[in-house]
């Protein structure tokens, strides 16, 4: 893998580069472990004119979950009590001759920028913007192999759920034993807060469990993901508690469905972020939840639950292959409840069977 981080700071040199930063400094954690293969608490990446160095606060290590760093990268442990490794990094790139340098402004306090100004006063600093998540759009066999295993785990743990009884346990009994069966299944933790949503609760972005039991004739919605190597996905699912679903759960189901499938059937390199979200948001709008949707359709995935691209009316960009993004359409009405369907695919030319669907859990409405 060591080559694999190399070419990644190459690219990211090159582009900084041609913008007139002859050095870089990456300070946002994901983006450290992009470039190094691990993220240990606190590093920052120095990527210089003619070497590159992490500059860690404590020895690399600690968390088997930050990954472990590329054995040929150069280290340097600050001393204990050696302050800022950023503010260090600053000083380590006007020492190596650089008079400019690229830094993660979006990441940065004011106070920690001006800091870092202030030890080298004829060092310009620029603005790197978003230059290493552009790059992690596009994913590598490897991230997606990662993910794959993320989807099955998540896949495994939302099973058994379904087996188990449901009637009378928590919202937040449940999301606590998902949690669970993702990491005896081999999941690093969870790929960000398990949601379980009943009742009147049910379709609800985002929802965080409460003491609320589930009842005979509930939506039940749950969203998950696991986080395996870094690498998190993420599967959303509705289903109806011990009894035929009554006719206007049928229909809102079927509604949600039909605008997973437009969204996901979107899915194309070349398609434009936007008509992936129109593709799913105009089926829901034409039946009258134009106002109960979520605001986007979906999301890229990776290192982060919510990266680049948005799939989201006023998003602008085209799709890539091998971008994993999300599908999860949802309609949410105000006292009864809802419905979400949420899938992690990757973005395939149709020569090679269209878009991968990671995420495998049957979608039929059951009743559990």
């Amino acid at each position: 893998m060591s080559e694999v981080y190399a070419e990644r700071r190459v690219r990211l040199r090159d582009r900084c580069g041609a913008a007139g930063s002859p050095a870089a400094l990456v300070s946002r954690p994901a983006n450290v472990r992009y470039l190094t293969g691990g993220s240990p608490a606190g590093a920052v990446l120095l990527l210089g004119p003619d070497d590159d160095v992490l500059l860690c606060p404590t020895l690399p290590g600690g968390d088997p979950a930050d990954g472990r760093v590329d054995e040929v990268l150069r280290q340097l442990v600050l001393p204990a009590g050696g302050g800022d490794p950023a503010v260090a990094a600053v000083e380590f790139a006007r020492k190596s001759g650089a008079d400019a340098l690229a830094v993660e402004e979006h990441h940065l306090t004011v106070a920690r920028h001006r800091a870092m100004g202030s030890v080298a006063p004829g060092l310009r600093l620029a603005d790197l913007a978003c230059a290493v998540e552009q790059l992690r759009i596009v994913k590598d066999e490897d991230e997606i192999a990662s993910l794959r295993i993320a989807a099955e785990i998540a896949d495994q743990a939302l099973g058994e759920l379904l087996e188990s009884i449901l009637v009378g346990r928590t919202e937040r009994h449940l999301a606590l034993e998902l949690e669970r069966r993702l990491v005896d299944h081999g999941a690093d933790g969870p790929a960000f807060a398990t949601s379980v949503a009943t009742g009147p609760h049910s379709g609800r972005a985002g929802h965080r469990p409460t003491d609320r039991r589930v009842e005979e004739g509930d939506f039940l919605s749950v969203c998950l993901g696991a986080n395996y190597r870094g690498y998190r996905c993420e599967i959303g699912r509705t289903f109806v508690i011990g009894t035929t679903p009554a006719d206007w759960q049928i229909e809102l189901y079927d509604l949600v469905f039909a605008a997973q499938r437009a969204g996901r059937e979107a899915l194309a390199p070349g398609a434009e972020y936007r008509d992936v979200d129109r593709a799913a948001r105009q089926i829901l709008a034409a039946a009258g939840h134009g106002d109960t949707t979520t605001p986007l359709t979906g999301h890229g995935v990776g290192l982060e639950i919510r990266e680049d691209p948005q799939l989201a009316p006023a998003a602008m960009g085209k799709l890539d292959a091998c971008v994993p993004v999300t599908v999860e359409p949802g309609v949410h009405l105000p006292g009864r409840g809802g419905v979400r369907i949420d899938d992690t695919l990757v973005v395939r030319q149709e020569a090679d069977g269209g878009p991968e669907l990671l995420t495998i859990t049957t979608k039929e409405l059951l009743a559990l």
